[in-house]
């Protein structure tokens, strides 16, 4: 694999980002996953497999006041994403660790932070060809880690009543569904929609440590229009950094849960 990298920009210039040249790319689903944490200044979060960074910069540009730690367990995304928090001025706040989620750091204590958002490999372990390119095929396929241990080490870490949020692929959505059965309520399940129509690909879920509100299937997003150009309420989450609020469009007058 080649050691060149990219230097480019997410949310209309906001978040300066290196990435491999080859391998992992980011695309827009770090975004997403960014925008449906429900984070507040103030407040605690960690990146499971946080790549370069690209979740957690985005996070702290909508929340500035929030702080991020990053796991990621290969090194030189690792070492990307310590100089992106850097380039962004969020050294501060934006903190990612070398390691893996099956063998925890000591920084990482049970119930010590207020949310948590993962975006892990779609692809199930032994049944389907991940890419060659280094990076990538780590990042796209499982390993050791399956998605149940995904899901139970974001909810050993979260505190009680905390957010667990995953982006996923939603052939998938069943075993992680299945993954949080009986550990976690409050679901929501929020398909993202290629175009009206069209079949969703990508699929955001959201939980609760210890809440038992019953799981709500919401209308999700439609990602572009008929024309092929995104919708506004997309266009504001990659752009202008908007936060997606998953609940408003099923709840009266379009007011979300607190």
């Amino acid at each position: 694999m080649t050691d060149a990298v990219t230097a480019d920009r997410l949310l209309g210039g906001r978040v300066l980002l290196q990435q491999p040249a080859e391998g992992y790319r980011v695309a827009i689903d770090p975004v997403f996953l960014a925008a449906a944490v429900p984070a507040l200044d103030g407040q605690s979060v960690v990146d499971l497999g946080c790549g370069v960074g690209a979740a957690s910069l985005c996070l702290l540009q909508r929340v500035p006041g929030a702080r991020v730690v990053g796991l990621e367990i290969q090194r030189a995304l690792f070492r990307l994403a310590s100089a992106n928090a850097r380039a962004n001025n969020m050294a501060g706040r934006f903190t990612p660790v070398v390691g893996d989620i099956l063998s925890l750091p000591p920084r990482f204590a049970p119930g010590s932070f207020d949310h948590v958002m993962v975006n892990p490999p779609y692809l199930e372990a032994g049944k389907a060809t991940s890419s060659p390119k280094g990076t990538r095929a780590i990042a796209d396929q499982e390993g050791e880690a399956q998605l149940s241990d995904w899901v139970r080490v974001a909810l050993l870490l979260v505190r009680d009543k905390g957010s667990v949020t995953f982006i996923q692929r939603a052939d998938r959505l069943e075993k992680l569904l299945a993954a949080f059965d009986g550990k976690a309520g409050e679901l929501l399940v929020y398909p993202l929609w290629p175009k009206p129509g069209r079949p969703a690909r990508r699929v955001l879920v959201r939980a609760r440590k210890n809440v038992l509100t019953p799981t709500r299937l919401l209308a999700g997003l439609p990602l572009h229009k008929t024309d092929g150009s995104y919708t506004d309420t997309a266009e504001a989450v990659l752009r202008d950094a908007a936060r997606l609020d998953l609940t408003a469009a099923d709840l009266p007058d379009g007011q979300a849960d607190a």
